[in-house]
């Protein structure tokens, strides 16, 4: 799983935190399936001794499924993987405001202009 994540966490770029509204990347282990969904609430769950938060989520498939996870903080924001039901899972908000280019082979690729004169 750790692997896994090194990798997610060269080509994504993700938040520190995450709050109602955000879309999440989560990475399942078993067989190294990877979706999206988008947080759609955050609540403590008052039936536990410890910090753990139910996170409301809306899976990004057809047709979108709401899920709902039980959580320590450093589970949903991506500071540790966690398992359920023996599986390696991990989930972090993804930052859709850092434009990050992939790594390439090597090659830089010089644009060619939009507009030609014709003289």
């Amino acid at each position: 799983m750790e692997a896994m994540v090194r990798e997610l966490r060269k080509i994504i770029p993700f938040k520190d935190t995450t709050v109602p509204g955000d879309v999440i990347l989560v990475a399942v282990e078993r067989n190294r399936a990877v979706f999206y969904a988008l947080v759609t609430d955050i609540s403590r769950d008052e039936f536990r001794r410890d910090e753990w938060w139910r996170v409301t989520m809306q899976v990004l498939g057809v047709p979108p499924q709401e899920v709902v996870w039980t959580l320590r903080e450093p589970q949903f924001t991506g500071q540790e993987t966690f398992t359920m039901e023996g599986d390696g899972r991990f989930v972090q908000a993804v930052d859709f405001s850092v434009k990050r280019v992939p790594p390439g082979p090597g090659k830089s690729v010089r644009p060619r202009p939009a507009l030609k004169r014709v003289k």
